[in-house]
């Protein structure tokens, strides 16, 4: 018996996160319903063009037995599959809710991520099975690991941090043993991936790709000039890491105030430091090594690992909640003071970049990672890009910059230009804040940065 389900609260949304319009059935849309098990839940709309307009489907009657039937023997789920009609037209609805135990179809799992359904292996799929248990990748005993393992230097490192941050009370007299195992640290007598993670001797003896790669390039990513490698634990290679960049990768500007000698970074070290300590915490540890490329104008951060379900780019600029990769490193690092517990990483970024005048960091997905990029001034064409100038103007100012200054008549002759779009195009590049007018008028008159 076909039971017509009255339409209630669906709309001709064009497809989104949660909702999928296919025309017509076909067995390999299974993959979403798994995915959709796997993540948020669901539904699809089977009869409908991508705009949802009902289209009709002319074997309903077959598939209401068919679709629950194939989701049932096939992947061990139940699914709700209704059958609607709107202007004559029929169209099967499938709601699929989120399950708690991963779902596979035929050996293997598929997740939805935003609007698409990706089939999970490797590093993603691992990470996912262990989400699916209760635990997270750094929560895993690792047996091949003794106390030999743990640097007791990076320990008494952590301890004095913790003091000074006030977080882990009553650590007096504690043996490494005692102290990892009120941190959660082992698991009966035994150390988890997080203990080497953060006190390791030699992390990449039990994980190859924990260390952080460092790259100088010229005037693109092919021109590299030279590179270095720091290998260590968590702890050591926030400060080695920072102390690298300073010492052979960054400038550092030379000022005097009276007889002062005062050295000021290219780029504020609270949002550097910021950043590090971000990458290494929430970083997928059995992915690709964290990698930095420092260029003339800007650097850049990248970590392989992807934003927690629910939380976009755009709201990492102001307040979100913490969901952090690595729970157990994440906490750690709370209680020895490296970072807070609310989220608040990123808007520390924004906000030292802002007092030290500096354009907005760029932070966006790339290659299955973040992508986090600092820039030294608003010059960039990244950034000038951003502002809307046309070729002549981004011609113009690196004109400026290789010459120091431009007047009307060079910027006429340089771009084959009328006076009156010369006159134009510096007075909208005066306007934008890029350019200003010498004080000198008439004849003499030029534009400098």
């Amino acid at each position: 018996m076909i039971y017509f389900v009255p339409l209630y609260q669906i709309s001709n949304m064009p497809e989104q996160q949660n909702i999928e319009y296919k025309q017509s059935w076909h067995d390999d849309y299974l993959k979403w319903v798994c995915g959709f098990a796997n993540a948020q839940g669901g539904v699809i709309f089977i009869g409908k063009d991508d705009n949802g307009k009902p289209v009709d489907v002319a074997d309903y009657k077959k598939l209401m037995d068919d679709i629950p039937n194939k989701i049932r023997n096939i992947m061990g789920i139940t699914a709700e599959v209704n059958l609607h009609q709107k202007d004559g037209k029929h169209f099967i609805e499938i709601v699929t809710h989120p399950y708690s135990v991963p779902i596979s179809l035929r050996g293997r799992y598929y997740y939805r991520s935003g609007s698409t359904k990706q089939e999970l292996t490797g590093a993603s799929l691992n990470e996912f099975l262990l989400k699916k248990s209760g635990k997270t990748w750094d929560d895993v005993v690792e047996p091949r690991a003794t106390f030999a393992d743990i640097d007791e230097k990076t320990v008494t490192i952590f301890l004095q941090a913790s003091e000074n941050a006030g977080r882990l009370p009553e650590n007096k007299g504690l043996t490494i043993p005692e102290l990892f195992e009120k941190l959660r640290l082992t698991e009966n007598g035994q150390l988890k991936r997080a203990a080497l993670i953060l006190f390791g001797k030699e992390p990449a003896k039990f994980y190859p790709n924990t260390f952080v790669k460092i790259g100088r390039f010229g005037k693109d990513d092919a021109d590299l000039k030279f590179q270095e490698t720091e290998e260590a634990n968590l702890i050591a290679l926030l400060q080695a890491v920072l102390n690298q960049l300073n010492r052979k990768f960054l400038t550092r500007p030379i000022e005097f105030e009276g007889m002062h000698r005062l050295e000021k970074s290219e780029y504020p070290t609270a949002a550097l430091r910021e950043i590090i300590l971000n990458a290494l915490v929430h970083r997928n540890y059995m992915g690709s090594p964290t990698q930095i490329r420092v260029y003339d104008n800007k650097i850049n951060f990248w970590n392989e690992g992807t934003l927690p379900e629910g939380l976009t780019f755009e709201a990492l600029k102001g307040f979100h909640t913490s969901r952090p990769r690595n729970v157990l490193i994440a906490d750690v690092c709370f209680k020895g003071g490296f970072i807070d517990s609310w989220g608040r990483g990123t808007l520390k970024i924004y906000d030292a970049c802002k007092e030290a005048e500096l354009p907005e960091p760029e932070i966006k997905e790339f290659q299955g990672g973040f992508l986090v990029t600092l820039f030294k001034d608003n010059l960039t064409e990244d950034q000038l890009a951003k502002l809307g100038l046309n070729d002549r103007q981004l011609k113009a100012v690196n004109f400026v910059k290789e010459k120091g200054r431009i007047t009307n008549k060079e910027y006429q002759e340089t771009f084959g230009v009328a006076r009156m779009t010369a006159t134009r195009d510096l007075t909208e590049l005066v306007d934008k804040g890029i350019l200003k007018s010498s004080e000198t008028k008439g004849a003499g008159s030029y534009y400098e940065l």
